[in-house]
């Protein structure tokens, strides 16, 4: 026995998934209402009002390249691909919004139905064309995302954790429906047409800035690695920056003093968008460390106020106490509205107080807390650690 099943990812939507969640109950409810159980030792077909919303490609309606995609031949063949569908599109449906998602859902369909179409395939339904479209345009936007999957082997049942690079890239699309083409009455021209579709649209909409390209998505990936090729291009062509035949004389100081500032520049805007990035991955631990190293760059850097508390949250956990103070005292410095202040500093004062041996600093943040705190287990903290450092 051998299951090899993608049940989560690395990370969550920012807003709930609707238009996922909508499409996954229409297909299961579609399923119920088309499918014809078996009784009496007769298999498992579709009823008869049904068969004509099937693909048929010798002689097709305009309509069956949709309405394929909403049919399934069994309860196994609906559960697999609504399982793909939960796992991969939540996030797609994320970033290109309701109406954009159902509109590429329903056009991924379309293109895999006519790509199964051209190859001469025969019958078809189930919405997995449309589901690769989805995956594909996964491995777009989170190509560096961890995919979680769920194996047993045998007597071995386990989970691991896979980049979606190396899964859908290698695994689902090459090695599925490439290499192991084999199962009788499965479409692979159409979920390869569908991964094309995918892949190639949001690749495009990322290029002409129709969704917003961030650090990690495939299309600035191939953009570093167009760089980093071209630059290799011109080492290899011979090119000597420091080379006696340049005319125009340049000022050391000033083109040092830029490359710096460049440099710097670069280091800071890749930082903020990997705290960013991990923070939506809900890796606290790595999010803090990166902050460090952007303090450490520039302490000017201000960040969102919910990432900066959750940042200083962190390293208080981890026992890092005087970059929690600094991180405290930058949210108190710059959020100073904050509706729920009091509670920072109090935590700030207990910072002070408990690990920093700041006397002074700690009675100053925990009476300021104590005019605002209105939960009464927090006053009584308030005024125990204030009667002790006083006493």
């Amino acid at each position: 026995m051998f299951a090899f099943v993608p049940i989560g990812t690395s990370i969550r939507p920012y807003r709930t998934a609707y238009a996922n969640y909508v499409l996954i109950a229409i297909n299961f409810l579609v399923f119920f209402f088309s499918y014809q159980w078996p009784h009496k030792g007769s298999p498992e077909v579709l009823r008869e009002w049904a068969q004509q919303f099937m693909l048929t490609p010798v002689r097709p309606y305009i309509w069956q390249f949709v309405t394929y995609a909403f049919l399934h031949a069994s309860i196994w063949h609906i559960l697999g691909n609504m399982l793909f569908l939960y796992v991969f599109g939540r996030n797609v449906n994320d970033r290109l919004g309701n109406i954009g998602y159902i509109s590429f859902y329903l056009a991924g369909a379309v293109f895999s139905s006519v790509g199964h179409v051209l190859v001469g395939g025969g019958p078809v339904l189930g919405a997995s064309g449309a589901i690769a479209a989805v995956t594909g345009a996964y491995l777009v936007l989170f190509p560096q995302t961890m995919i979680i999957i769920f194996y047993w082997f045998i007597y071995f049942v386990d989970t691991i954790n896979i980049p979606a690079l190396y899964f859908i890239g290698i695994k689902l699309i090459f090695w599925d429906n490439v290499v192991e083409r084999r199962m009788a009455n499965v479409a692979y021209d159409a979920h390869l047409s569908g991964y094309a579709f995918g892949i190639l649209t949001v690749l495009l909409m990322l290029g002409t800035g129709l969704i917003g390209s961030d650090t990690y998505d495939l299309w600035s990936i191939l953009r570093q690695w167009n760089r980093r090729r071209r630059y290799h291009g011109v080492v290899a062509g011979g090119y000597d920056p420091f080379s006696p035949k340049v005319s125009k004389k340049v000022e050391a100081r000033e083109v040092e003093s830029g490359q710096r500032d460049k440099q710097k520049s670069d280091g800071v805007r890749q930082l903020r968008d990997e705290i960013v990035h991990r923070i939506a991955q809900r890796n606290m631990s790595e999010a803090a460390h990166r902050y460090l190293e952007l303090m450490s760059l520039d302490r000017e850097q201000l960040l969102p106020r919910q990432h900066l508390l959750d940042i200083a949250n962190q390293l208080g956990s981890e026992d890092r106490h005087a970059e929690a103070a600094q991180a405290y005292e930058k949210f108190i410095a710059h959020y100073g509205t904050y509706e729920y202040i009091e509670q920072v500093e109090l935590m700030l004062g207990i910072l002070y107080g408990r690990y920093l041996g700041q006397t002074a600093l700690a009675e100053k943040y925990l009476e300021a807390a104590l005019g605002k705190l209105t939960e009464p287990g927090q006053i009584k903290m308030c005024r125990d650690e204030l009667q002790r450092l006083q006493s």
